[in-house]
């Protein structure tokens, strides 16, 4: 098996997280500015094997596509270009940030380290992991 790399994908920078190779456990990978993720994606699957790409989907409280919609699609055609061996699936990210958030205060973060908006992404591409690890 190879591992399983989900986005939470932002206009400013894309929190990152993977599976190990059995697809049993997520944790966090890092975040990386938007505008350098496709490069970055370009190296980490030349060391590492990945068999699926998960991109969090926001969606309004009606079940209507959000807004920043308009700046993820363009990307997932660049995912689909430059790796066409890698399935793209996307996942409901509602309220990750939140329960970002909370998992910070869970742990003790203090309110300066939870003001970490890359910390906040890179937890929140887990919990959509976590999300799809435990719905499939």
């Amino acid at each position: 098996m190879a591992q399983i790399l989900a986005m939470d994908y932002g206009k400013v920078r894309t929190g990152l997280a993977v599976t190990d190779d059995m697809q049993i456990i997520a944790s966090g990978l890092t975040t990386v500015p938007t505008k350098e993720l496709i490069d970055f994606l370009k190296d980490y699957t030349n060391k590492e094997q990945v068999e699926l790409f998960l991109v969090g989907e926001p969606k309004q409280m009606n079940n209507e596509v959000s807004e920043s919609e308009v700046l993820i699609a363009p990307f997932i055609s660049q995912l689909r270009t430059f790796f066409p061996n890698i399935p793209v699936k996307r996942v409901d990210e509602r309220f990750t940030s939140k329960m970002a958030v909370q998992t910070m205060i869970d742990g003790g973060l203090k309110k300066k380290q939870r003001q970490n908006k890359a910390l906040i992404d890179e937890i929140s591409a887990t919990i959509i992991l976590q999300s799809y690890l435990y719905n499939t």
